[in-house]
C-alpha cells in the first residue's frame, strides 16, 4: 500500500518520516522527498511533465508500505488526480502546523538556503515574500483540502497537529499505527534527531556547492549506501562549518500575523468545515495577534 506524507513543509514531517521508517512494515522513500508525483517539486520548482513511474519505483527498496514524504504535494493542484489514477487505494498523513508560524519558518529556511535569490525572487522582507504564490500555497489548508477530498474520501486521511509531536509523540505514533492498521513498534523518539528547523538551517558555502556538484556525478549505486549511512546517523555534511555559513533568522512576531493572518484565518474556517478538524486554538491565536 502507498502512504503519502503530503504536508506541510516545516510541520515536523522530516522527524515523523524518519521515525516511521524505523517500523519494519514501512519503507521510507530514498530520497525522503522524491518530488516526482506532484508538479510542485519544492518551494519554487514546477514541472508539468507526467511522472516517470519507473524512476519513482526505484525510490523504494524495502518491503511493506511505501512512504513518500514529498510534503509540497499537499499544495499541488494536480497531485490528487495523479495519485487517484495511479494509486487509488493510497492513504494520506497530513501533518499541519499553525499556519502563520509555519509560513514564517518556511520563509526563514528558504532565505537561508539561498533558493529565493537563485529563483529570482525578492524574499528579503516577509511582506514581499507573502505575495509570492510559492510561499503562500503551502499554508492555504482549506483550498488545498477541498481539491483532495474531491478525489479521495476523508477516511483516507489522518490529520495531525504537529505541536502534538513534541508533547505526546507516543500517542501520535499509536494513532498513525491504528490508521495504517500495523503493529505497535518501539521507536527511538529522540526529538533532536532528523530535525529540520529553520533556525538550524545554514546557507551552503562555496566549498559546499563544490561538494554538492561532486556528489551529484557519483552513480546512484555507489552513492545510495553512503546516503543511507549518513541518514541513519542523522549526519548532514552540508552543516559542517567549512561547507556552510551562519544564516539569518527573523523571529516570529505580531507583524507576521498582521500581514497574512486574515487570509489564513479564512482558510482555517474552510478547512474545519471540510474535515471537522478543530483549529480553534490556531484561529484564536491568529485573531489575537493580527490586531
Amino acid at each position: 500500500m502507498e502512504v503519502f506524507l503530503i504536508g506541510a513543509p516545516k510541520a515536523g514531517t522530516t522527524w515523523l518520516s524518519h521515525v516511521l521508517d524505523q517500523h519494519p512494515e514501512i519503507t521510507l522513500s530514498s530520497p525522503k522527498e522524491p518530488n516526482l508525483v506532484a508538479t510542485h517539486k519544492g518551494t519554487f520548482a514546477r514541472e508539468d511533465e507526467e511522472p516517470d513511474w519507473e524512476e519513482y519505483s526505484l525510490c523504494f527498496s524495502g518491503e511493506g508500505m511505501k512512504l513518500d514524504a514529498s510534503v509540497h504535494t499537499f499544495g499541488c493542484p494536480v497531485a490528487p488526480i495523479r495519485i487517484r489514477e495511479r494509486f487509488p487505494e493510497a492513504v494520506f498523513i497530513l501533518c499541519l502546523r499553525e499556519p502563520v508560524s509555519r509560513t514564517v519558518s518556511h520563509w526563514n529556511m528558504v532565505r537561508n538556503t539561498g533558493e529565493a535569490k537563485k529563483n529570482g525572487r525578492d524574499w528579503d522582507s516577509f511582506e514581499r515574500a507573502w505575495t509570492d504564490e510559492c510561499l503562500r500555497v503551502d499554508s492555504l489548508y482549506g483550498s488545498s483540502m477541498k481539491r483532495w477530498i474531491a478525489h479521495f474520501d476523508l477516511s483516507r486521511f489522518i490529520i495531525l497537529d504537529s505541536s502534538r509531536m513534541r508533547r505526546e509523540p507516543e500517542i501520535i505514533l499509536r494513532e498513525i499505527e491504528g490508521f495504517l492498521d500495523i503493529d505497535n513498534w518501539s521507536y527511538d523518539l529522540n526529538m533532536n534527531r532528523h530535525s529540520n528547523s529553520a533556525a538550524g538551517r545554514r546557507p551552503i558555502s562555496l566549498f559546499g556547492r563544490m561538494a554538492r556538484v561532486f556528489f551529484s556525478v557519483i552513480p546512484r549505486f555507489i552513492k545510495s549506501p553512503i546516503v543511507s549511512f549518513l541518514k541513519k546517523r542523522d549526519l548532514n555534511i552540508y552543516r559542517l562549518p567549512l561547507l556552510s555559513r551562519k544564516g539569518v533568522f527573523d523571529s516570529l512576531d505580531d507583524r507576521h500575523y498582521a500581514i497574512c493572518g486574515e487570509e489564513l484565518f479564512s482558510e482555517l474556517v474552510l478547512f474545519e468545515s471540510l474535515t471537522g478538524f478543530d483549529a480553534s486554538v490556531w484561529k484564536k491565536l491568529i485573531e489575537r495577534r493580527s490586531q
